[in-house]
């Protein structure tokens, strides 16, 4: 499809001869318009491509200073034509930064040629701009990753240094107590960055994996019921991990090796690392943040094209003022107290979901718990 070239000219017949040029040549011409200031209020709803601007347009607004908010508002190419004008003028005109010149009379072939030589600058610049934009973005990005690791590390690294300091030079002073405190600090703190490590690797990681996305045949069931099992290892009796399957369960298909789901719906294919990685944290969080104990509930749900996990447990919340930065690097609720942590545990999870592609969302209530919900495609 042709682009739209919007006419702004008050000599009626120039502009009709005008119109039928660039509508020969295959242009959509949307509409004439004789005033500057009715150029720009109907930028929003014709959207041009172009702006072929008078220079010397009757009214309050001539085509320079109409040109110069067309340009600065909406980003749109204009192209002036003129049929003379004075230096003082034609300086005025140079500074809104025009993407070329038409002199009156024309000839059709100046018309068109200059016209695709505008719109052929501005797709460039615009090109040029966004990458240029996008590469601004991810130095910030990385520049504040860099930052909040670097602060991350170093806090455990002041206690694993004071610590051993302590036990360095004040050894013979101190009891056995205090020593093993010392030495529990060491190990915590050793944890710590091991675990902040791991994860900052995975941040990282996440991209490499795009090329290394290898969904299979996935017994869903066997699967969540596995996990569930290891998992609870870590929970303590105060927590009661319920998993709930519907729509899952698998028939071998007759005179085949291969699984099929009840309704004939072939065996999931899903990348079993990264499921497994989404899941292992989302339990760990609903495990984590209920310091006090209670249920966790975990539903899955197969469907015909995709597969729905929800986790919901009955812990602290997030406080709603703090939700829409759950996903953020390094972002921890400020209810979390002294539960142990560094919030990069679900910008890595949504990083893998969306490697997957598919969707994730958090629903929770400050002192009632948290669901997620992760809604994965199993055909993959």
């Amino acid at each position: 499809m042709k682009e739209k070239i919007l006419v702004v000219e008050d000599e009626r017949i120039i502009a009709c001869d005008i119109k039928d040029c660039l509508e020969n040549s295959g242009y959509i011409v949307p509409a004439i318009i004789a005033y500057g200031e009715q150029a720009i209020t109907k930028m929003g709803e014709l959207k041009p491509d172009l702006v072929l601007m008078d220079m010397m347009l009757k009214g309050d607004m001539n085509g320079i200073q109409a040109a110069e908010i067309i340009i600065s508002s909406f980003n749109i190419p204009v192209v002036f034509l003129t049929a003379y004008s004075d230096e003082s003028t034609l300086q005025k005109a140079k500074a809104t930064q025009p993407f070329g010149y038409i002199l009156k009379p024309f000839e059709e072939s100046q018309l068109i040629t200059t016209i695709e030589i505008a719109l052929s600058k501005h797709q460039k610049e615009t090109v040029m701009r966004n990458a240029l934009q996008k590469e601004k973005e991810m130095r910030e990005l990385k520049s504040r990753f860099i930052s909040m690791v670097s602060h991350e590390f170093r806090n455990p690294l002041n206690t694993i240094l004071n610590s051993t300091e302590l036990l360095t030079n004040q050894n013979q002073q101190l009891t056995e107590n205090t020593k093993y405190e010392y030495l529990n600090h060491i190990q915590n703190s050793v944890k710590y960055l091991n675990e902040l490590l791991n994860d900052v690797l995975l941040v990282g990681k996440a991209e490499v994996d795009q090329n290394q996305f290898n969904p299979i045949p996935l017994d869903l069931q066997k699967f969540c019921a596995d996990l569930v099992a290891e998992i609870k290892f870590t929970a303590t009796k105060r927590h009661n991990i319920i998993l709930k399957i519907q729509g899952c369960s698998i028939q071998p298909e007759e005179n085949t090796n291969s699984q099929k789901l009840s309704a004939n719906i072939t065996l999931p294919r899903l990348d079993e690392k990264i499921l497994r990685h989404i899941l292992t944290n989302l339990l760990s969080n609903a495990i984590k943040y209920s310091p006090q104990g209670g249920e966790v509930r975990f539903d899955l749900f197969c469907l015909l094209e995709e597969a729905i996990f929800r986790i919901q447990d009955e812990g602290i919340g997030i406080p709603e003022i703090e939700q829409e930065n759950l996903f953020t690097s390094f972002h921890r609720g400020s209810n979390v107290g002294e539960i142990s942590g560094h919030g990069l545990g679900l910008s890595i999870v949504k990083q893998y979901v969306e490697l997957h592609g598919g969707e994730i969302s958090l629903i929770s209530k400050e002192g009632v718990g948290t669901t997620a919900i992760v809604t994965l495609p199993i055909n993959g």
